[in-house]
């Protein structure tokens, strides 16, 4: 089972900006979602005592101020579904994990920022600090399945990052390069 289903919320980088309404719809939709994905899933895996269980979270559950509020805590939430998850259901012989990619450039992301395709790819790869690669949605879809075959058979609870090692850098020492891409993105 694959909870990939998402929304995006505009970028309003104020808390005090933001309206109860939107935050609950990502909610809604983000983890509310994937909650009744893995129940769902549970339910007819439970008795078959095997099965796997993958949700689309995001880097923005291990750093913060690279996208919403909402969206961001959703994705802290798929995190935590995750982990507990796969501790209630591993004794069923069900492996629960999640992946959280980098900024891929899907067209939820461009509509989001308002760029083209190539753009956001163009702005990935300058902040990305594996070079000489762009992170494609093939990546992503490699990934889930790599984490469904039999050669992931041992993992479970883990939220594999697609990042090109984004994340183990001190994210604000990269300030500079992604200051313009948040201006960009609070003006959309």
């Amino acid at each position: 089972m694959f909870n990939n289903a998402a929304i995006m919320d505009k970028m309003k980088p104020r808390i005090i900006d933001n309206e109860k309404s939107d935050f609950e719809r990502i909610l809604s939709v983000n983890v509310t979602g994937v909650f009744l994905g893995i129940k769902h899933a549970a339910r007819i895996m439970v008795p078959a005592r095997r099965g796997c269980i993958i949700s689309t979270a995001s880097v923005s559950s291990t750093i913060g101020k690279i996208a919403t509020h909402a969206y961001t805590a959703s994705k802290h939430a798929v995190v935590g579904l995750t982990k507990n998850a796969a501790v209630e259901l591993g004794q069923f012989g069900i492996r629960v994990n999640c992946i959280s990619p980098f900024a891929v450039a899907t067209p939820m992301s461009t509509s989001f920022i308002g760029i083209k395709h190539e753009e956001v790819e163009k702005m990935t790869n300058s902040i990305a600090n594996l070079k000489g690669v762009t992170l494609k949605a093939e990546d992503v879809a490699n990934a889930a399945l790599y984490l469904a075959s039999d050669e992931a058979r041992y993992i479970s609870g883990h939220n594999l990052l697609i990042d090109g090692g984004y994340t183990i850098l001190i994210p604000h020492l990269q300030c500079s390069n992604i200051r313009p891409i948040l201006e960009l993105i609070s003006s959309c």
